[in-house]
């Protein structure tokens, strides 16, 4: 009878590593959700547009948000019940598409959803997101509302960077290209709308769908990973 071949080193070392990114960090994260999240805020800015176009057509005009970020403390005060409403029904369907397409992927990956990793990634978010938040929020509060989207995609993108060490490496991307995107709309913030779409809309898209490609396409043979 033959002896068992000896197992190969580096295939065990690979194994054992893997064992401890899925301990770790939390791998299943749907590309799905964030086209979602993308196409949900899309969505919010046109209705934001529309509403600040058509509700004070006086005041506003055809440049609402440019009239808005130099309104008074009048006007901001009656556009921000609308506001915050449009802001947590955008939180609120983003977060259900985002745990709907995760949950799916987990269970094909024969994971948890609400895991270790899963708990820690959504600490590393939920921090700098409602420091930020509230940090927005008195930022309008007090007249200036032009730094508010640039605040916003700052820091989601601080959250972003902050969570990617628990799960996939393109979230680091996109949270540096948040705040890349912030830090430019810094300087033009009669553009903060469309910094908004281009951010939060088309920044979740594009990278959601190369994770989607990557990870989860059928046929797609890349395997999460992720850096040291």
């Amino acid at each position: 009878m033959k002896p068992a071949a000896p197992a190969d080193p580096l295939a065990q070392l690979t194994e054992i590593r893997a064992i401890m990114e899925r301990s770790s960090r939390f791998l299943s994260l749907s590309g799905l959700s964030g086209v979602g999240a993308g196409v949900v805020a899309l969505v919010g800015a046109a209705a934001g547009n529309f509403y600040l176009q058509s509700h004070y057509p006086s005041e506003y005009g055809d440049a609402g948000y440019r009239h808005l970020i130099a309104s008074t403390a009048a006007e901001r005060q009656a556009a921000l019940p609308f506001l915050l409403l449009l802001a947590s029904v955008m939180i609120g369907v983003a977060l259900l598409v985002a745990v709907y397409f995760t949950r799916r992927r987990t269970r094909h990956d024969g994971q948890t959803l609400w895991s270790g990793p899963a708990r820690r990634l959504a600490t590393a978010l939920a921090v700098p997101l409602v420091t930020g938040g509230l940090f927005c929020l008195r930022l309008y509060l007090g007249g200036d509302a032009g730094m508010v989207v640039p605040g916003l995609l700052v820091f989601y993108g601080l959250a972003l960077l902050n969570a990617s060490k628990f799960t996939l490496d393109e979230i680091r991307w996109l949270g540096l290209t948040q705040i890349g995107l912030g830090l430019v709309c810094l300087l033009l913030p009669g553009w903060g709308l469309m910094f908004f779409a281009l951010g939060f809309g088309l920044g979740h898209i594009g990278y959601g769908l190369l994770m989607y490609n990557r990870y989860e396409r059928p046929g797609a043979a890349s395997k999460p990973v992720v850096s040291a």
